[in-house]
C-alpha cells in the first residue's frame, strides 16, 4: 500500500509554497496556504499538513524557524507572524478550517501515518551527510527525526536539499534516498525531486 498521493505532501509540501512568487498565491502567508488547501482535492493534504504540523508542536520555536525557512526558497520572516511556534499553530488552525468544510473527513490510516521510526538511525545518517547544509540546519533537522518523526524530518531533508545553493548529492547518497522513501511509502516523485543534483560521473 501507497500513499494518498504520488507527490509531496504535509509541511514539506506546505514549504514548496513559498517560492519568488508566492506572493501572488495570496496577500499574506497565511493566505497562501489556505488558498493551496481550499485547492486541493483531496482531503488527505490538509489531514497530512495537519499531522505534520501537530507533530512538530513540542520542538522550540528558533528550531521551527529553521526548519521552515530551510525547507522554503522565500519563506517570510517569521518574527512578525509570531515566531515559528505561533505560524505552526496556524498551519493547524488553517488545516482545522479547510477539514470542516467537509462533513465526512476520514482519518488517515495505513501507508499515510507511517511515521519512518524503523528508519531513524538512516535518516539522522543521511542528515547529517547532507555536509552542504548549514550545521544548525542539519541539527534543527537532527531534532525534528528524534522529537517529532523520521517521516517529517526526512520530506524536509529533501526540501532542504533542493533549496540549498551548493547542494549536490553523489550516487551513493542518491540511492540511499531512495531506499528510505522506499520504506516510507513514498510516492514516485518525492524523492525523486532531488535527482537532478546527482554528480554526473
Amino acid at each position: 500500500m501507497s500513499r494518498f498521493t504520488e507527490f509531496d505532501f504535509g509541511v514539506s509540501w506546505v514549504m514548496g509554497f513559498f517560492h519568488q512568487d508566492w506572493i501572488y498565491d495570496g496577500d499574506t502567508a497565511a493566505d497562501v496556504v489556505a488558498n493551496h488547501l481550499a485547492k486541493a482535492v483531496d482531503v488527505e493534504e490538509a489531514l497530512a499538513v495537519r499531522r505534520d504540523a501537530r507533530s512538530l508542536g513540542g520542538l522550540p520555536s528558533p528550531t521551527l524557524e529553521v526548519l521552515w525557512g530551510a525547507g522554503a526558497q522565500y519563506m517570510p520572516a517569521l518574527g512578525p507572524l509570531g515566531g515559528g511556534a505561533e505560524w505552526t499553530r496556524t498551519v493547524v488552525a488553517l488545516c482545522d478550517v479547510r477539514l470542516s468544510a467537509d462533513t465526512d473527513v476520514r482519518p488517515l490510516a495505513g501507508a499515510d501515518v507511517e511515521d519512518g521510526t524503523a528508519r531513524l538511525h538512516a535518516v539522522v545518517a543521511e542528515i547529517e551527510g547532507a555536509r552542504f547544509l548549514p550545521a544548525e540546519v542539519r541539527a534543527a533537522l537532527t531534532d525534528c527525526a528524534t522529537h517529532c518523526t523520521p517521516d517529517v524530518a526526512f520530506r524536509v531533508l529533501l526540501r532542504a536539499v533542493t533549496c540549498a545553493p551548493d547542494a549536490s548529492l553523489s550516487s551513493g547518497q542518491y540511492t540511499r534516498l531512495e531506499a528510505i522513501g522506499s520504506d516510507l511509502r513514498y510516492g514516485e516523485f518525492v524523492v525523486d525531486s532531488v535527482r537532478y543534483l546527482v554528480e554526473q560521473p
